[in-house]
């Protein structure tokens, strides 16, 4: 698997989440909607979700292991840190 593409716009509000990511995958397939939240020890992606029928967030797409999810999150966070030097924070998107 070959991430081909990133894409991430800041979020310009205040709260503690801080971007929103697009990926794409072997220059074929998309996931749209990955956030970049600031938590205690840092920042860590959260995958698109929706919220079920009892009340509880599901994620609708997510890597099966945890190497995929270190890679991920590896490319998405240093394309959140080149944001910051390139463009000022977007508003809501």
């Amino acid at each position: 698997m070959e991430i081909t593409d990133v894409r991430v716009r800041r979020i310009a509000k205040e709260g503690k989440m801080k971007a929103v990511a697009s990926i794409t995958i072997d220059n074929e397939f998309v996931v749209h909607d990955i956030k970049v939240i600031e938590g205690e020890k840092g920042l860590f992606i959260a995958m698109p979700s929706k919220k079920s029928a009892d009340g509880e967030y599901r994620d609708i797409a997510h890597p099966i292991n945890s190497e995929t999810r270190a890679l991920l999150e590896k490319v998405i966070l240093e394309r959140f840190e080149q944001t910051a030097l390139e463009e000022p924070a977007a508003g809501e998107f």
